[in-house]
């Protein structure tokens, strides 16, 4: 029954299948790159993946995986003191980004009879416009690959002209395209615009035309600050603003409540979509994340759960000794 129940959930977007080439992540701050390359090794080099299954309890319903891996070129130099380094670096615990870093970033999404595999190859570089303020800019080369399995479809009616070219196919469909992203940082905040799939697949593109008006511009739209609360605690807000001329906008922010920076607590809202509650502990230089999302409002027609765990490891080193400052050094 979940099984039909969900084929008939995508059916009803088969002509209109954009509704899944719009990404969501409940801790999305933890991965600002994916949204913007110019916030590529804003946070130094690290690797990143999470988990992401959706409606919890349906057969085939849609699960996420994602990989991503930043370079701060920096971290290849020799010299022990980095702080002389034209980078956004200083002797303490603040860390503004590198001047030039690459990301790799990797994602596959299943849902039902549908596959999507992403890749992403990211450049971001900064310049100082003064001691506390970088100017970041940054491009993306991405790859994506649709499938749909034409044969394990069952609709009421298979004359429907709707269907007929992808029943009983292996319908794929493969693009490159460009992204493309600008932020103002410092250590206390950010404040970043990107554009998506700049070319709307027109760039690189084969096979299938089952997805041919999938693929739009899109636009979004990323802020944050970070700040110290009574000792030990810190406080970070975030929010991302996404919208394209099919999916219109959907606006989605997080606060985080951070304990001597080990512990965090946070809770977050996606308009008429969804609320969720997170936590995130760190160990050393790794770091483990939860998240639980329920639908609200519209989203409710599938009142079912989604969970999301996340993983990273950041290879730049904690500092020994406090600042006298709990402002937290992640987002």
């Amino acid at each position: 029954m979940n099984r039909i129940f969900l084929a008939a959930i995508l059916f009803l977007t088969i002509s209109g299948l954009q509704a899944q080439n719009r990404k969501y992540i409940s801790n999305f701050s933890a991965f600002q790159h994916y949204y913007n390359p110019a916030l590529t090794g804003n946070e130094g080099s690290m690797v990143r993946t999470y988990y992401r299954n959706q409606w919890t309890g349906f057969e085939d319903a849609p699960k996420t995986l994602f990989f991503s891996g930043e370079l701060d070129l920096a971290d290849l130099n020799k010299t022990t003191d980095k702080t002389s380094h034209y980078q956004f670096r200083d002797s303490r615990s603040n860390y503004m980004g590198a001047q030039h870093a690459f990301g790799l970033i990797a994602l596959q999404e299943r849902f039902g009879p549908t596959r999507e595999t992403q890749l992403g190859l990211n450049y971001g570089t900064g310049v100082r416009l003064s001691q506390s303020l970088s100017l970041r800019f940054g491009t993306s080369l991405t790859f994506n690959n649709f499938r749909l399995d034409g044969n394990s479809l069952v609709v009421d009616n298979t004359g429907d002209p709707r269907f007929q070219h992808v029943l009983n196919n292996q319908n794929s469909m493969s693009k490159f395209d460009l992204n493309l992203g600008f932020a103002l940082a410092s250590a206390n905040y950010y404040l970043g615009y990107a554009m998506q799939d700049i070319t709307r697949g027109h760039f690189l593109k084969g096979g299938d035309n089952f997805m041919k008006d999938v693929y739009t511009r899109k636009h979004l739209l990323q802020a944050g600050f970070r700040a110290s609360l009574a000792e030990p605690f810190g406080l970070i807000v975030n929010g991302l603003y996404q919208y394209d001329e099919q999916l219109k906008g959907t606006v989605e922010g997080q606060a985080k409540v951070v304990y001597d920076e080990l512990l965090w607590l946070g809770a977050g809202y996606r308009n008429d979509q969804a609320f969720h509650v997170a936590a995130g502990l760190h160990y050393r230089q790794f770091r483990i994340t939860y998240a639980y999302e329920s639908p609200i409002k519209e989203a409710r027609s599938i009142s079912r759960s989604t969970n999301e765990i996340g993983l990273a490891y950041t290879f730049r080193q904690l500092p020994t000794v406090r600042t006298g400052s709990s402002r937290p050094s992640f987002w």
